[in-house]
């Protein structure tokens, strides 16, 4: 199902998105129309997509190019002032691309975005696979209610609207028909989950009813989780359900309480730090990772430090490092900003930190047994989430058990026993 026509930046959101429109495309054969789906997370973001737009139109000149996801809902005169760019679509739109196809004859630019703060719903459509058959992403939940100073995503998102749970299970079987044996929960805030829905739903119940429903479901992951905002429910099935993974990405951002309040962030660096240490008590495989944001407006090096520390207070191996990065329009924007060099800096510490966390993590791993889930013939994912290669091949969405012998570039050498 590889479809090279949809070009895909950020999240797993979008991924699960531009799964959609791959589908959409594959049964219209719309052969010379490339879409690119958008993030707006960073500036980076945005100028790779600008770039990969010039790339494709000079290599297909006679194409026609689509842009949306969240940087063309946000600011689509952003796409309308390059000459490569024939539709312009918002977040709500390219899933009604069919309808804006006509469009694409006419020798002027076109956008059709509208307001997304005023959509209620979400995109009501079943994916039927990925281009690996092996893990899936799907989306139970889009938009956010909160409005952390630095993040633009809410206006690109709109609100936080949650799938209903029949929906999300039948999704989930079409995949698991299709061979997949590992699913992954997404959505812009996942924890806000059910709060729009009948009955307010939270996120542990809803996963505890997926595990439940779907027995043959072997291996279910969470995204990014707010620490502050899981549930009692959600902390109960992580501490004994074996097919829930036990690798937790949070979405930390900084080690400083004082910064976590300037971001308008609902958690303290000490609840991050509970969390962890209390999940650990259960859970002895549990491993974290975290979003982290260096340099953000008005932090010192004393704060600095403060997220430097939390990686070890943490044990955090798998961390996303991001340099702050200054989004028109939000209240971060108009706080005293710190010079780029340093941003660039204290990033390179906390990615240098990561990484020393990871390598001593994975030194503890040779010898030791892990299921790896495969997702190409020599390489996959250990239920919490290390990166594991062999030497010999396997099936391709095949579960085997291994044991580490050595680590290489990042990745536990594993042999299948």
């Amino acid at each position: 199902m590889k479809n090279q026509n949809v070009i895909t930046f950020g999240c797993r959101l979008n991924s699960f998105d531009s799964q959609i429109i791959k589908e959409k495309i594959d049964s219209k054969k719309h052969k010379n129309i490339f879409f690119i789906n958008t993030c707006a997370v960073t500036k980076e973001a945005e100028k790779q997509a600008k770039k990969k737009i010039r790339k494709i139109k000079r290599e297909n000149p006679k194409a026609k190019i689509v842009v949306t996801g969240c940087s063309a809902q946000i600011n689509p005169l952003n796409y309308k002032k390059m000459n490569e760019v024939d539709l312009i679509l918002g977040n709500e739109e390219k899933f009604k691309f069919e309808k804006y196809l006509s469009l694409l004859k006419n020798d002027s630019k076109d956008i059709a975005v509208n307001d997304i703060m005023s959509v209620k719903e979400t995109a009501n459509h079943f994916i039927k696979g990925f281009d690996k058959k092996a893990r899936a992403f799907i989306q139970i939940q889009t938009g956010c209610d909160h409005r952390c100073t630095f993040c633009i995503i809410p206006f690109g998102r709109g609100n936080s609207r949650s799938v209903p749970i029949e929906k999300i299970c039948k999704q989930i079987k079409i995949l698991l028909n299709k061979g997949f044996k590992e699913i992954v929960l997404t959505g812009v805030d996942l924890t806000s989950y059910g709060n729009d829905l009948c009955g307010k739903p939270n996120l542990g119940s809803l996963v505890k009813e997926i595990l439940k429903r779907i027995k043959n479901l072997e291996r279910l992951r969470l995204s990014s989780l707010d620490a502050i905002e899981i549930d009692k429910n959600l902390i109960d099935i992580i501490n004994y359900e074996e097919r829930l993974m036990p690798h937790l990405h949070l979405s930390i951002q900084s080690g400083d309480n004082l910064i976590l309040k300037r971001m308008k962030r609902r958690h303290s660096r000490e609840d991050v730090i509970n969390l962890c240490n209390n999940l650990k008590k259960f859970r002895k495989n549990i491993v974290f990772g975290a979003d982290i944001i260096a340099g953000f407006p008005t932090e010192t090096e004393k704060m600095f430090l403060n997220s430097k520390k939390i990686i070890a207070e943490c044990n955090l191996t798998y961390l996303h490092i991001f340099p702050y990065s200054n989004r028109p329009d939000t209240p971060a924007s108009k706080m005293p900003q710190i010079p780029y060099k340093i941003i660039k800096e204290r990033a390179g510490l906390l990615i240098k930190e990561g990484n020393e966390m990871m390598k001593n993590f994975l030194k503890k791993q040779i010898n030791v047994n892990h299921k790896v889930l495969f997702e190409s013939e020599t390489e996959g994912h250990s239920e919490n989430f290390i990166p594991i290669k062999t030497l010999t091949k396997n099936k391709v969405g095949e579960i085997a058990l291994v044991k580490g012998t050595k680590i290489d570039n990042g990745k536990l050498i594993s042999q299948v026993i």
